[in-house]
């Protein structure tokens, strides 16, 4: 409750910190944080030429990390924030009604692998990867509203072959985990044609 007394220029700076601490930050969660309504959070944002979360992420992704060789942004489910190419990434997706069953608000699982796989597909440093194997668990149902970020990390790299690790939460709770094997390959068609022999 204390919050509440804040002055406007020390909301301001709570408001900075938050989101410097973690820049996926909502202005719903940045309300909780500051006992504030979201449209107070909304003019405070303006009031210091902070945009709204999306273009935040994507304005960092810009600037700060690179860019999948592999795939394109449209290619992509989510929104990729980090590539360290062949080594890492980070996507993010805000879920909603569209990707749910038909009869209630349940995520459609196959929203949540196509997460998952086409950032373990963007990491890899090729001009064109291709999934081999995938091994996914799904520890819980996810809800429409709720916001996923896939974490992906490369566990092994064997010449053209891949073994990637990614990690779903939505906030703080692991929601999906996949192991994926993904083959890394150049434009010309041998290189194409070999890599179909060496596929597992």
């Amino acid at each position: 409750m204390a919050n509440k007394l804040l002055k406007k220029t020390e909301r301001h700076q709570r408001l900075l910190k938050e989101i410097n601490n973690n820049p996926f930050i909502t202005d719903e969660e940045l309300a909780e944080i500051l006992q504030v309504s979201i449209p107070t959070v909304r003019l405070d944002r303006m009031e210091l030429a902070i945009p709204e979360v999306r273009k935040r992420t994507k304005e960092m992704a810009a600037h700060f990390f690179g860019e999948s060789q592999s795939l394109e942004q449209k290619e992509i489910v989510g929104e990729v924030i980090e590539i360290d190419s062949g080594k890492r990434g980070l996507s993010i997706l805000e879920t909603d009604q569209t990707m749910c069953l038909a009869k209630c608000d349940i995520i459609r699982g196959h929203v949540i692998f196509a997460l998952a796989n086409t950032l373990a597909n963007a990491v890899v440093n090729f001009p064109v990867a291709l999934t081999g194997r995938a091994e996914v668990n799904y520890l819980r149902t996810v809800r429409a509203g709720e916001r996923l970020i896939a974490k992906a990390k490369v566990l092994e790299k064997k010449g053209h072959r891949f073994l990637i690790e990614v990690v779903v939460r939505s906030k703080e709770e692991i929601v999906c985990t996949g192991n994926f094997v993904i083959y890394g390959m150049n434009l010309d068609t041998a290189n194409y044609l070999k890599l179909l022999k060496d596929v597992e």
